[in-house]
């Protein structure tokens, strides 16, 4: 089952009902879901303190200065409330409550923070050019490699300017050129990225061999019972 990343407050209440009832193991709900077992446990307390109304919170993404991030550790960590309370107190996700409060016992600065969603979250959002791909990598590269402000500068989403620089890093401006549809043959790439080839192959054999040699011994002791 793949993972979902939305419950409904009613499939919510379901699970940990299961749960506290005993109608299933932890690990049965969990392995259903795709969640882990912190989540479960987070529900359980949500529902037992506020019941189906703790699951209709909406969690935007908001903006949390580091002022408002230190008020909120300080009274977790003066006992004025779990995590679970002081979400729902301040409706922030009780998981990133004890990331703040991770940082702060680790001596680690709680900044501001102000999401642009459109910049991280965004697809593709025009086609480039190989030329204008070149001029963005390279304004990223002389700024840091800040690819939040490249993506707004230029337009683009962040995951396109992330990909640019990786495959530049890796191959170069050869790297920037769309080659999607396109998969060179042995004879068409260097002795480098031959070898390569040459060990996934091998690897993939080995690991063939491998799954034979376990095959032949389950069937020989099945033979022996």
């Amino acid at each position: 089952m793949s993972r979902k990343t939305k419950f409904t407050p009613e499939e919510k209440e379901q699970a940990v009902i299961d749960y506290l009832e005993g109608n299933k193991s932890r690990t049965q709900i969990c392995e259903e879901l795709c969640i882990s077992s912190r989540t479960i446990q987070d529900w359980a307390l949500i529902y037992n303190k506020h019941g189906i109304a703790g699951f209709s919170r909406k969690i935007r993404n908001r903006s949390y200065s580091k002022e408002f991030k230190m008020k909120v550790v300080e009274e977790y960590i003066r006992g004025e409330g779990s995590s679970i309370d002081l979400g729902i107190k301040y409706d922030i996700p009780s998981g990133l409550l004890r990331s703040w409060v991770r940082m702060y016992n680790a001596n680690r600065e709680l900044k501001d923070y102000y999401p642009k969603q459109e910049v991280y979250m965004a697809e593709a959002r025009r086609k480039t050019t190989l030329e204008e791909r070149k001029e963005i990598v390279d304004y990223c590269i002389n700024h840091n490699r800040n690819y939040k402000d490249t993506a707004e500068k230029f337009d683009v989403s962040y995951s396109q300017v992330y990909s640019w620089i990786k495959k530049y890093d890796v191959d170069g401006a050869d790297g920037l050129t769309d080659r999607r549809g396109h998969h060179k043959t042995d004879d068409e790439v260097d002795e480098l990225e031959r070898l390569r080839r040459e060990n996934l192959r091998l690897k993939r054999q080995l690991e063939e061999q491998d799954m034979v040699v376990e095959l032949l011994k389950k069937v020989k002791e099945f033979e022996r019972m």
